[in-house]
């Protein structure tokens, strides 16, 4: 088996580096307009948070990482696949990967990731947990309407954060992922689940929530570039109808002090942390403690 990362709390590779200054900082930094617009509808789209060369290096370690005999396979917290022959059918989600390859590893600690994050969570960034989503060429493959905190409710307080970075172009044809702007200020509903039934939700709303998700904003993005959303806001992705598979990596962080809520293991194959215990240690790092 290969070195578990999660016992790095730094660089590993030279594909991401973090700026030694103030000013290195601030070419990374949102505007107030941003930061606003973000605190208003729940969600910032068009953030760049990869280059070419690391979108390359990423996409790689991905087309490894998809076969279930790959040796960092144990370390993964949750491994989904329909282990398909073909790359381009390859329907797959997973959660762990950082633990496994050093750009997914780093990718947590890139400085426009770390400062964006800072930035919308208002203060220091804590690692809760990453995901990829391999949608597959001409598949199904949608992700019903859902927030993403009726899943993490063994954390509290919720301040809680999701970015959404593309490895591939993300438009309406290939499934992006679509918000119900403000929807981060309705109350948490209850788990309807993920995977087929787009409406499922339906049954939680009001009249005038319902009437809400009849009109969602899509997000289409280039590859490199991320969407943010708040751990309340309603989002959702619809099939991939493209000739091409579309893939993306997610970072799930939350502020530190952030609390256990749970007795038990948070994710499959790490520590318990008693309730009322900050998070924190080997699986959940810090990844920016200051502004600058």
């Amino acid at each position: 088996m290969l070195e578990d990362l999660a016992k790095r709390h730094e660089l590993v590779s030279d594909l991401f580096k973090v700026p030694k200054s103030r000013e290195e900082w601030e070419q990374y930094q949102l505007t107030e307009d941003q930061v606003e617009f973000y605190h208003e509808n729940g969600y910032l789209a068009g953030i760049k948070i990869l280059e070419d060369d690391q979108i390359e290096a990423l996409r790689t370690e991905l087309s490894l990482l998809v076969d279930p005999d790959h040796p960092g396979n144990s370390l993964f917290y949750e491994y989904n696949s329909n282990e398909s022959a073909d790359p381009s059918r390859i329907l797959f989600h997973a959660l762990g990967h950082w633990r496994i390859t050093p750009g997914f590893h780093d990718i947590l600690w890139s400085p426009a990731y770390t400062m964006a994050a800072y930035q919308l969570l208002g203060g220091p960034v804590r690692f809760w947990h990453d995901q990829i989503f391999y949608k597959p060429a001409k598949d199904g493959g949608v992700v019903a309407w859902h927030q993403d905190y009726s899943y993490w409710t063994r954390t509290i307080p919720l301040n809680h954060l999701t970015c959404w970075i593309g490895l591939d172009e993300s438009t309406l044809e290939n499934g992006c992922v679509h918000y119900i702007p403000g929807s981060h200020k309705w109350d948490l509903l209850p788990i309807t689940g993920l995977a087929g039934d787009m409406d499922a939700i339906k049954e939680a709303l009001t009249k005038d929530q319902f009437e809400k998700l009849l009109n969602p904003f899509p997000v289409e993005l280039e590859k490199g570039y991320a969407s943010f959303h708040h751990g309340l806001t309603i989002h959702g992705s619809f099939e991939n109808s493209s000739p091409r598979p579309r893939r993306a990596a997610v970072i799930n962080a939350f502020i530190d002090g952030t609390r256990s809520d749970n007795a038990e293991p948070m994710l499959e194959g790490t520590d318990a942390i008693p309730v009322g215990k900050g998070m924190g240690g080997t699986f959940y790092p810090l990844l920016k403690e200051n502004l600058y």
